[in-house]
């Protein structure tokens, strides 16, 4: 009896920690997934910055106030642009790189 007793208690044992690596994993993985997010949110933000810069270069003609100190300002304004562009709006561009990524961090997801 206490040798049966002693080997439920082991496979119990076996089980409660097969279920705690489970929710390790899974908390691990849900983890990175949102990492793998953020940053592409980042990069799609950097990238909307980097179309607005050049079109704020192609302008024809230099203004009446320009001025390096304008330069910088409009430079600011277009990086706070891109940020709020690249969140209200969906470019595909953030959903392209999880999808190529996503299988980087849980290889049965992203196949």
């Amino acid at each position: 009896m206490d040798n049966s007793l002693s080997k439920v208690n082991h496979l119990n044992h076996l089980a409660t920690k097969s279920i705690n690596d489970k929710n390790i994993n899974l908390s691990e993985k849900q983890k990175n997934n949102k990492e793998l997010e953020v940053v592409a949110d980042q990069f799609e933000s950097i990238f909307v910055f980097q179309m607005l810069k050049q079109a704020r270069q192609s302008k024809l003609a230099e203004g009446i106030f320009s001025s390096e100190a304008q330069d910088t300002f409009n430079n600011m304004l277009d990086i706070e642009y891109s940020q709020i562009l690249s969140n209200k709006n969906n470019f595909g561009i953030a959903d392209a790189l999880i999808k190529q990524f996503q299988s980087h961090i849980d290889p049965k997801k992203g196949k």
